[in-house]
């Protein structure tokens, strides 16, 4: 067997989770690499940090030591935002973007509301299209095709909207 495959592994989350925790009291760079040495490789520590960053962890250049390395700090809050994502199952990896992946959640959310609404407006142009040349029960059914699609577009901006 590989001495990979001996360690005990923490996924690149738990990792993340245990060095924004430790950064709340503030926790050296050299620290974390020999904390979690018999628990992941330094690459997989790296990554690790590099995805707490976009949670928050911030350096502090003033307690920099020549021995330890980089002192990382972060804000009860930002690891509160943290354990809240990842409870929410949100999969992340080393290289994700998190401001781009929210970008593009919001842009698909709009999408798809655009999508309901046009549809809505579309079934009430046809259905008035078919009362103009005197197809009053056609039109009722494209109104009433207009009105769920319609309540469908209401339901969806109400869950939306606090994401927007």
């Amino acid at each position: 067997m590989t001495k990979e495959a001996l360690i005990a592994r923490l996924s690149i989350n738990e990792l993340t989770g245990r060095i924004l925790e430790m950064a709340q009291t503030g926790v050296y760079r050299e620290s974390l690499f020999e904390v979690f040495r018999p628990m992941a490789t330094k690459k997989q520590v790296k990554s690790a940090i590099a995805l707490a960053k976009q949670f928050g962890l911030h350096s502090d250049p003033s307690l920099r030591d020549s021995d330890l390395g980089t002192y990382y700090q972060a804000d009860t809050l930002n690891v509160k935002t943290f354990q809240d994502t990842v409870q929410n199952s949100v999969v992340l990896s080393a290289g994700d973007d998190i401001a781009q992946r929210i970008y593009l959640a919001t842009r698909t959310i709009k999408l798809m509301l655009v999508a309901s609404g046009a549809s809505a407006i579309a079934l009430l142009v046809i259905g008035s299209g078919y009362l103009l040349i005197g197809k009053t029960e056609s039109a009722t059914a494209w109104w009433t095709s207009a009105l769920c699609a319609g309540g469908i577009w209401l339901w969806q901006k109400n869950v939306a909207k606090p994401l927007l």
